[in-house]
Formats: structure tokens, sequence, C-alpha cells
């Protein structure tokens, strides 16, 4: 028997490459043929494939081994490209069956780059295969907003919730090399199979099964050979091109594999994708001008190919484009899947030069499968139908105009179901064996040919060394592929520097949050200026606490929509543990930090000397301490609630109240032991307490310093009206009543004294620091959390 090999990858299927030979015995001859001299005994035309020759079974020939096959096969390469040779071509002949097959059942198999070879077909090593998909979801019933009565007896039982079928017993199959494309009319499903073959739907609510090569899938091991580009271009607008792509290879490349080569992965991929023109152009928004929609989408499916993944799921990659681009961006499709991957995508309509870039075409209706085969072969199935389509018309925009409307008649498109049935049944096993001659049996296993993918280049993040564990049923949950290419220090480094990145091209954002700050520093230096030691200076001195320990949380609530507006980028990179949630908080937080400080300088400057606080230096520093502690609990409250909430409409309203009921029950407007029990946690609960409390015992903490003398107890009171010897006087009547001599210079409130009138007694102002700093830890915990619950992305 003898096969060619143009290219002979070493798939590391064994503990060792001896072992391997050593375990199977092989005999055979190399042969090459140059140009048009064959050097054998007997001379015959050169052709792809050789027919094979029977092995006399009584005939015993000498073995060699994996080894020195390999080494003969070098040696004939490196003759052949001497400058005085041919292009050559090579077979090698093998007389041993593989283990466990006898002399007349023996495998032939031809390692390739892209493929196996089997007798007169090539059997393709990753074979995708779906049976029965049925997924149905709850139909939500339109009633009235209020609920309903509960059930009595004698009324008639309250109807079972609709159910509703988005798929109805799918089957089919996608192979490397080739583009299956799922087609239907809007609601027909497309977006939902591409979701269950990405398992991106529970487990437990969708029936049937998806296979590789005849394997179940674990979930880790998918999304390490996979990839799914969402419909949607969900991308860095000041990040360049190049930027992006570069910064998802420090994502999903494994760190073994140097910066050069990463480098080197992400120039190829943009000659691949075709955007060499736009590699150092910014992605743009709508408010900065960036690559064309075209140019974004290749983008979008480079981002997610980085990895040269096995299995490729796109949602629609041509929604939205012009028909120059959408053809682009599926040959580019095209040209992954000849590298070895299995793409499929869901495309609306494509166009006449798309459906030649096509290999498999799967059309639904209703969740329901009215074709399933080649583009080739739609005129013959819809002719049989009792359809033909016309001459010059576009063979998908017919399918789905028929489909459109069947749709609309009582049966909807029952007959084109059942007429598929029937001619898969007809046609099937003849397009099998066009196929691969093999009935759509895979040639190798999922183990093996993981292992002779990543042999041949594919760079698997979760493989090392080439070593992919594919789990068994027997096998343990531990010993599956690694989850994440890169330990965390590495993630969150990078997710550090695309932020710094992103803040260093966005400075408009921290110049407004900058400006705000001194803005209103400035309005509150101004009206509280040099406030002196009298009541009404006492007064005026809780207004500009108030005041500016809430305005530090509520400048704080613009860090809501910064999670919001990558909100969908951290699902999509997350989705396929590009990095670790952890990592990501963590890096959110470093990044953030250091314009806190500065805000915290710039407000603490401003109103500090101007409104004439006490403490010197000490309790300058102490202000800064406790306005930065505010802002970083502040932030962090906005920023929990961003992992909460879903858009900024909804997210303003939620903070703004929240804080306004934190500052009511801050002790401001209300002492702590005038508040009824039932709402005391609340004022233990408000963010404002504990730094309003700092600041006013880092205020009136000085036993020393005076804030009511003699008639200065008459502010605030209507004896405030009289005349100041009246005032005098009603003083002197007072000593003298209770024998305590009371003069003018008399102190008669200290700063103690008013603190324990203000209930503020429980707490040190470094207590109440370190409880505020808590705080901003503890929302960032929750944070962490929200992200693990609310980001499974997957269909209920």
């Amino acid at each position: 028997m003898s096969r060619f090999v143009d290219k002979l990858p070493f798939f590391d299927r064994r503990a060792s490459p001896m072992e391997e030979a050593d375990d199977i015995p092989r005999s055979g001859l190399l042969h090459l043929h140059g140009g048009h001299h064959h050097y054998q005994h007997h001379h015959q035309p050169q052709t792809a494939l050789m027919a094979p020759e029977p092995s006399p079974p009584t005939t015993k020939q000498s073995s060699s081994t994996l080894a020195q096959l390999l080494k003969r096969v070098n040696d004939a390469r490196s003759d052949a490209s001497s400058p005085n040779s041919s292009p050559s071509h090579y077979t090698i002949e093998l007389g041993a069956s593989m283990p466990g097959s006898t002399g007349s059942e023996s495998e032939h198999t031809s390692l390739t780059g892209v493929g196996v070879g089997v007798g007169d077909g090539t059997l393709l090593p990753f074979v995708l295969k779906f049976t029965d998909l049925t997924y149905s979801v709850k139909q939500r019933k339109k009633g009235p907003c209020l609920p309903a009565l509960p059930f009595r007896r004698g009324d008639a039982e309250p109807e079972a919730p609709r159910m509703k079928t988005l798929l109805d017993n799918v089957s089919g199959e996608a192979r490397e090399g080739e583009i299956m494309a799922v087609l239907g009319a809007s609601g027909s499903g497309k977006s939902t199979l591409i979701d269950a073959l990405a398992n991106r739907i529970r487990k437990e609510s969708l029936h049937g099964s998806v296979t590789l090569n005849g394997e179940s899938m674990d979930n880790n091991l998918l999304k390490v050979i996979s990839a799914y580009v969402m419909q949607d271009d969900l991308l860095y607008p000041m990040l360049t091109v190049e930027e992006t792509l570069m910064f998802s290879a420090e994502f999903r490349l494994p760190r073994s594999l140097p910066t050069k080569e990463k480098k080197k992965r992400v120039q190829a991929l943009i000659d691949q994708l075709g955007l060499r023109n736009a590699a150092n152009t910014i992605i743009g928004d709508e408010g900065h001008r960036g690559v064309s929609g075209g140019e974004r989408r290749r983008v979008s499916i480079g981002v997610d190919i980085i990895h040269d993944p096995i299995v490729l799921f796109l949602d629609e990659p041509t929604s939205g484009l012009d028909s120059t681009s959408a053809f682009m961006v599926v040959k580019v499709l095209q040209r992954i899947a000849q590298s070895g991957s299995v793409v499929v995508m869901s495309i609306h309509q494509p166009s006449y030069r798309i459906l030649g870039l096509l290999d498999r075409l799967l059309f639904l209706s209703r969740g329901q499968t009215v074709y399933y085969g080649p583009p080739g072969s739609l005129s013959s199935f819809f002719s049989d139908f009792g359809k033909p389509i016309h001459d010059n018309e576009n063979p998908t925009e017919f399918a789905l105009d028929l489909v459109r409307e069947l749709e609309t008649m009582p049966n909807g498109a029952c007959d084109l179901v059942e007429h598929n049935k029937s001619w898969q049944k007809r046609m099937g096993p003849k397009m099998k064996h066009a196929d691969d001659g093999n009935g759509g049996k895979p040639s190798l296993s999922l183990q093996e040919a993981i292992s002779a993918s990543i042999s041949r280049g594919k760079l698997v993040s979760g493989a090392t060394d080439g070593n992919v564990t594919v789990p068994s049923p027997s096998s343990a949950p531990a010993s599956t592929v690694a989850k994440f290419a890169n330990p965390f220090w590495i993630e969150m480094g990078v997710l550090t520097r695309r932020a710094f990145l992103n803040t260093k091209r966005t400075p408009e954002i921290f110049v407004i949050r900058l400006g705000a700050v001194l803005i209103t520093g400035f309005i509150l230096a101004t009206i509280f200026w040099r406030l002196d030691d009298s009541p009404k200076g006492v007064e005026e001195r809780l207004g500009f606490f108030a005041i500016a320990m809430s305005t530090m949380f509520y400048t704080c609530s613009d860090a809501l929509p910064v999670f919001l507006n990558e909100r969908y980028i951290f699902l999509r990179e997350t989705a396929y543990n590009a990095y670790r949630r952890s990592s990501y908080v963590l890096s959110h937080t470093i990044v953030g930090f250091p314009s806190l400080i500065v805000l915290s300088l710039a407000f603490a400057v401003t109103t500090f000397f101007a409104v004439g606080l006490a403490g010197g230096a000490e309790g300058f520093f102490f202000f800064v301490a406790i306005v930065l502690a505010s802002f970083w609990a502040g932030s962090g409250f906005a920023t929990f609630l961003s992992g909460v909430v879903t858009n900024v409409q909804l997210g303003f309203p939620v903070v703004v109240s929240t804080l306004a009921y934190f500052l009511l029950f801050s002790g401001f407007f209300i002492n702590r032991d005038r508040i009824p029990k039932y709402w005391l946690w609340f004022h233990y609960a408000s963010l404002v307490k504990y730094p309003y409390e700092a600041v006013m015992i880092n205020e009136f903490s000085d036993p020393g310093r005076c804030f009511v003398r003699g008639v200065q107890m008459f502010d605030n009171t209507p004896l405030s009206v009289l005349p100041p010897a009246i005032k005098v006087r009603v003083l002197r009547a007072m000593s003298s009543s209770l024998g305590i001599n009371i003069g003018t210079a008399t102190c008669i409130t200290t700063g103690p004294d008013f603190l324990k009138q203000q209930a503020v007694t429980d707490l040190t102002k470094w207590d109440c620091l370190w409880i505020t700093v808590a705080w901003g830890f503890l929302f960032r915990i929750l944070f962490y959390i929200s992200l693990l619950l609310g980001s499974r992305n997957k269909r209920r």
C-alpha cells in the first residue's frame, strides 16, 4: 500500500515517538518521484493517489521504526531541495497493518498539512456533528400588570405556560476546511442554532447531541479550541487595529510563547484579514473617525481567531455590511476554514458571490430544517419539490422567498420539511460517499485530531507543549485542559496596560471630573470663607462637611458608565476565558486609583485652608485621607451598581436616590440618638455617615478650643435679638441664680461638648477612616460576585 506525504507534521499521540514506533510494527520503502523520473522497479504515471499494492501475506518484510522512517523522509526532502533537484512528491509504502486490524483491513492514513487521506478520498480530522437539537422556551403571556387572584376550588385550572419551539430536531454536520452557513428569515432560529453549537445554551434546556469527531466536548475544552464572533462589533474605539489584535494575542496565547512570536502572529493575521492599510488606524466610534464597517467586522473576527481556533462560530458576520465588504469578510472566513478550521456561521441573505464561497447550507423555518446540503444541490432539491429555480436567479433568494411564502399558509413549511426528510434519505448516502468515502466517520479521534492540529501550527491557547487532555467519561475534571492561557498576574498586567492606554487617549473624561471637583471646591471655599469659632460658624461648618462629603459620592457616580460602556466587551472576552474576572476587577481598581488621589488633593487644597479648618498639617493630611477614602468608597459603590444594572438610564436614578438616602441618615439632618430604632440600621449602613463624622471629629476634638463664650449662648435663640447690654445683664442674673460665675469670656461649649450634642461619640476618626476604606473593598468584592453571577452568558 502506498500513500503520498506533502507535509509530514509530527503527531504527538504517545508519550514519545519511539514508544509508538516500538508498539506498531511497520515496514516500507520510501520512493521519490521527482519531475518525470521515477526511481522504482516499474514505471507508472505520477498521480495524486497511488493504488494500493497487495503485499504477499506469507512474506515477512523487514520493519523500520517510525523515527527511521521520518529520517528517511527528511533525507529525501533534503536531496530534493538541492538547487539541481526538481519539485518532488513523496510516497511511503506501509506493508503492515495497525494494531487490532487484519491484513485485509489495513488503515491507509495520509498525513498532510490539512487532513488525513484514506482510500481514494480525503478524511478531514474534525467533524462537528449535531443530531436532533431541540430547544423550547416558555412564552410569556400578555395580560394585566396586576397578579392573578389565587386559585380556588371550582375555578377552571390556570393554563400552563405555552412553550415556543426555537429548534425542532435540527441535525447536520460541519467539517474542517468548509464553511457551513445557517440561513433563514428573521426568527427562524439561526442565532439559536449557533448558540446551541457553541454551548451557549444550558444543557438542561437543550435536547439532542453535539459532538466533535464523535465525542462530546467538555465546556472548558470547547472554550479552548473554539471561538464565537458576536453579531455586534464589540471593540475599544480608541485602540488601533494592531493594538487590538496584540492585546487579544496577549490574552489568548500562552505565556510560554515569546512576545516576538506573538507579534509575528498578529502581523500574519493582519495580512490574512486584509487589514494592512488600516493597521495603525483607531477602531473609532460615533465621535472619532476610524476604520470602515467591513474593516471593523474583520477586526472583530481577528480578535477571536488570534489563537487559531479549531472551531469558529459566527453570528451573522455580514450583517450591516455592503455587498463588497460582506464578500471580503466571507472570503477571509474561507481562508480560515482552509487553514484547518471548522467554520459555522449564520447569514441572512447571501449574495451570488458569497454563495460560491459556502460549502454547506442549512435552511431553517421556525426552527425546522427545510434544506441541508451543498449549494449546488439547491436546484435539484426544489425541482423535486415542484418549485424549480429560474435561470439567473439567486438560489438562496428563491429559497428564502419560497419559505416566507409557505410560512404564511396554515400548514407553514411542513411540506418542505417533509420533502427535505425524504430527500435526505435518498441523497444522503450519496453525499456522504462523495464527501469522504467513509460515511462521514472521522479518521481521527478527538485527542489525535487536536494533537495533529497543534503539531501543524495551530496555536491552541490551552495546550502546553502541544499536549491537550481530552476528558473521558472516567476522567476527573481536574485532568481537563487548562482553563486560562496565562496566570492571573499576566492577565492583570495586560488589562491594566490596555485600560491606561484607553484613559490616556480619552483625557477629556478625567479633565471633566477634575474640573467638576475644582469648581465644587471653589464654590464651597468662597461660600464658607474663613469660618469663625462662633455658634454660627459651627453650624456653617456642619453644612460644609455635609455638602463636601456627599459631593464626593455624587462625583463618583460618573464611574457608573465606565463598566457599562465595556460590559459587552467584557462578556465577549470572558465567555471564552480570555482572562479571569478577578484579574479584571483588580486591574479596574488599579487604573482608577491614581485619578482618585489627584481629585482628593485638588479638593483638599481648594477648600481646607480657605474655609479655615483646624488641625494644621496633621489635620490637612487626615482631611486628604478621608476625602480619598470617600472617593474610594463612592467609586466602589458606583462600580458595584454597574455590575448589577444593565444600562446607564437605570443606573443613574439608583445611584442618585441611594446617595440621597445615605445623606439623610448620615446624622446631619437628625442626630443618631433621635433616629427611630427601626431606621437605625440605615444610619450605620450610610456611606456618608463615616466620612462626615470623621471630619467632625478632626475639627472639634480639641478640648482647648471654645465655640460658645458668654453671651454667645443666646445666639440661635429668640434672645439673640436683644441688645448686648441686656444680654450681659441676663448673663449676670443667671450667674447669681446658679451660683456660678459666668462672664462674657467664659467658655460655655468646647469641641468635645459639641460632639456629644451631635451624638458623635461611638467611633474615633481613625475608626471612621478605616470603615470607609473597608466599604470600598466590600463593594469591589460585591462587584466581582456580580460579575461571576451575571456574566454566565448562556440562555436558560
